[in-house]
């Protein structure tokens, strides 16, 4: 079985003791591809280490987060169109829109996630969205842009049914992690009516573990279990879980599977 995880940032420090050990942990465990989003200048130069030591099993994206979004929102967004230029990468993201933690930059958040789909559309890069309570306002502003052109991930998705199945009628996939074994969360509902197809599968490591081990630092290799709980919530079996969302994935991200 071969599994995927697009979302997990493993050049964070929580990682800094034992990185290669996660690594070749998840590898073994059968996790093959480890994709990572970017957050902000900061975090571009360690992303890159790490997929240059672990190139066919790390691949990174660019992109610039909405929680770095502050007053040099401009500069950022400038490296963010340096890096694209001179580099390969599979992905547009971590971008979008969060009003949880801080509402003071919201309309340049706007800015630079419109900014970033214009940059999907030039360089055909999937969308990695962060949605974080903005699903309703993430949504209008892809139709206004038409961001279906690429499609991309609602990484962690968060929202209802009708969200799920708008999101899914624009062209994106929903990112499933260890949130979907959280009880109460919902989540559980809405992977139960949605497509296989429209399902990848992510951890945000270091953060959102799946039970038993939430609570404590993620890591890629848990993709197994939430895939395991995938699978019970659409009776499948655990290898048609693991085929359908690496297939997903990796057509999602045009990375060879041969």
């Amino acid at each position: 079985m071969i599994f995927t995880d697009t979302h997990t940032h493993l050049y964070l420090s929580e990682f800094e003791p034992d990185r290669d050990e996660i690594i070749h942990r998840a590898i073994h465990q059968g996790i093959k591809y480890m994709f990572l989003p970017n957050i902000d200048s900061s975090s571009v130069e360690s992303m890159l280490e790490i997929c240059r030591k672990f190139s066919g099993n790390v691949f990174p994206m660019m992109g610039l987060h909405p929680t770095s979004v502050n007053e040099n929102y401009l500069e950022e967004m400038k490296n963010v169109e340096d890096f694209l230029a001179h580099g390969k990468y599979y992905g547009l993201g971590e971008c979008g829109i969060d009003l949880y933690w801080d509402k003071t930059f919201v309309k340049e958040q706007e800015f630079c996630f419109r900014r970033q789909i214009h940059l999907a559309h030039e360089y055909r890069l999937p969308l990695i969205i962060h949605s974080r309570e903005s699903n309703e306002m993430i949504l209008e502003i892809l139709k206004d842009e038409k961001a279906f052109l690429n499609g991309g991930i609602f990484h962690c998705f968060s929202g209802d049914l009708n969200q799920a199945k708008e999101a899914i009628d624009l062209g994106f996939h929903l990112g499933i992690g260890g949130v979907v074994s959280f009880k109460n969360s919902g989540l559980a509902d809405v992977v139960k009516s949605v497509p296989i197809e429209s399902i990848v599968l992510e951890t945000d490591a270091p953060f959102l573990a799946p039970v038993p081990y939430r609570g404590k630092r993620n890591e890629s290799a848990y993709i197994r279990i939430i895939a395991e709980h995938i699978a019970r919530i659409k009776k499948m079996e655990l290898e048609e879980v693991a085929s359908h969302t690496t297939k997903n994935a990796l057509s999602l991200f045009d990375v060879d599977i041969h």
